[in-house]
């Protein structure tokens, strides 16, 4: 972290967050959404399902954080990010209000905060499924176990990628384009306020997890956890339904728009709380950072769509590109101090429905390349679309094993560093 962030950091005190929540109070009950009712009308069919979609993953996850934030409260060590953390229930309480209204009184989609919030439900994708029902869990977790490594997971999980990973980006290209358009201006204007209650909560999460990370690495381990079972599921969030992409082109943007947005965005976001990614374990963001932002978002659409990464019982693209890019992703996944000083480690992959693929490590690089490798230490054989559901977790290498579904070949020894390098 360099001098000028950890000043910026330290500068952000819990009273002046306090201070600006008082000032930019507003009331989501006031807005007049008498206008939007045309301008919901003159939006196309394609603008106003793409609406619906991201307008329903707002909705859920304001509702979904209001009920969650209770045991951060009950979990916060200072008193005044206690105080910090109650207005923040109030701020999610309030968004969920004005979504509410938006759908009853714009869209037509239901009568009291029940069904308006029921008619959301189908718009909701794997992706951000998963990531709310860890928040569930997370919670839970949260009132049984108030240690400051739980705490610094939950506010990693909330602060760190509901709303700077999830919610930010999506509101900045929501929110330029009906200003810009005018047609909705109840809306926009409840969008705006909104944002800027988002970006006071980002502040708040950035500034503790600042303090939580220089006084432990316990706490900092802790997060590296979350992240590494949390960052999967991400990728697979701002997915339009059966992948059509006039879903955001409709409204003026494409999907590696908000990737890339996004991107940028988290990076800068660790780097404030004192934890860049490159600093990060293997496994944790495992892209290449010296490419451009928008590279990055796009290799990992690409692997999305292309059924690698993501949600399960997909049947995945097996061309070389989409290979090439999923192999690179996991030669950045390796802990390649396992192997330092022992020689190459070498492992070699055999589908039955795709083409070969294999890994070097030696001397704390890796190398992933198409084909053959000579005296593999380890072979593993499969079929392709068995590797990819156990690389997501839906298929147990043991089960797989049973089931004579995977076959591993290579002395105890190798075996054993194997795991350990992907561990």
């Amino acid at each position: 972290m360099s001098v000028a962030e950890h000043n910026l950091t330290d500068r952000i005190t819990y009273d002046d967050l306090y201070r600006r929540w008082e000032q930019n109070n507003w009331s989501a009950t006031a807005i007049d959404l008498t206008e939007d009712r045309a301008g919901w009308a003159a939006l196309s069919d394609i603008q106003r399902d793409s609406a619906l979609w991201i307008y329903s993953m707002f909705f859920f996850g304001e509702d979904s954080v209001a009920d969650n934030l209770s045991p951060y409260i009950d979990a916060a060590p200072k008193e005044e990010q206690k105080y910090f953390l109650a207005t923040q229930q109030v701020d999610e309480a309030r968004h969920a209000i004005f979504f509410h209204r938006f759908f009853k009184e714009v869209i037509g989609a239901g009568e009291d905060v029940a069904t308006t919030l029921a008619s959301t439900e189908k718009h909701l994708g794997w992706g951000y499924r998963k990531v709310f029902e860890r928040l569930d869990r997370m919670a839970a977790e949260l009132r049984q176990d108030k240690s400051l490594p739980k705490f610094a997971q939950a506010i990693t999980l909330y602060h760190l990628i509901v709303e700077a990973t999830m919610a930010q980006p999506g509101q900045h290209f929501i929110e330029d384009f009906f200003i810009k358009q005018g047609g909705m201006p109840g809306f926009s204007s409840g969008m705006e306020n909104i944002s800027r209650d988002e970006q006071r909560h980002i502040g708040f999460g950035v500034k503790v997890l600042n303090e939580l990370l220089r006084e432990s690495d316990e706490c900092k381990a802790a997060v590296d956890e979350l992240l590494a079972e949390v960052m999967q599921w991400t990728s697979s969030v701002f997915i339009p339904p059966n992948w059509n992409r006039e879903y955001t082109r409709c409204y003026g943007f494409e999907l590696e728009d908000i990737g890339e947005w996004g991107m940028r965005a988290i990076e800068q976001k660790w780097r404030a709380v004192g934890y860049p990614i490159e600093e990060m374990p293997p496994g944790v963001f495992p892209m290449d950072m010296s490419i451009p932002h928008r590279e990055r978002a796009s290799r990992m659409i690409q692997m999305t769509e292309g059924g690698v990464i993501g949600e399960p019982g997909i049947r995945p693209d097996a061309s070389p590109q989409t290979q090439g890019l999923y192999f690179d992703l996991i030669g950045r996944m390796v802990h390649t101090e396992v192997v330092n000083g022992g020689g190459p480690f070498k492992v070699q992959w055999r589908f039955s429905d795709a083409e070969p693929w294999h890994l070097i490590v030696d001397n704390g690089s890796t190398r992933a390349a198409g084909g053959e490798v000579a005296a593999p230490d380890v072979t593993l054989e499969s079929s392709w679309m068995d590797f990819i559901e156990m690389s997501k977790g839906a298929v147990a290498p043991p089960k797989a094993l049973l089931q004579r579904r995977l076959k591993v070949s290579g002395g105890p020894r190798n075996l054993l560093r194997f795991r350990k390098l992907l561990a």
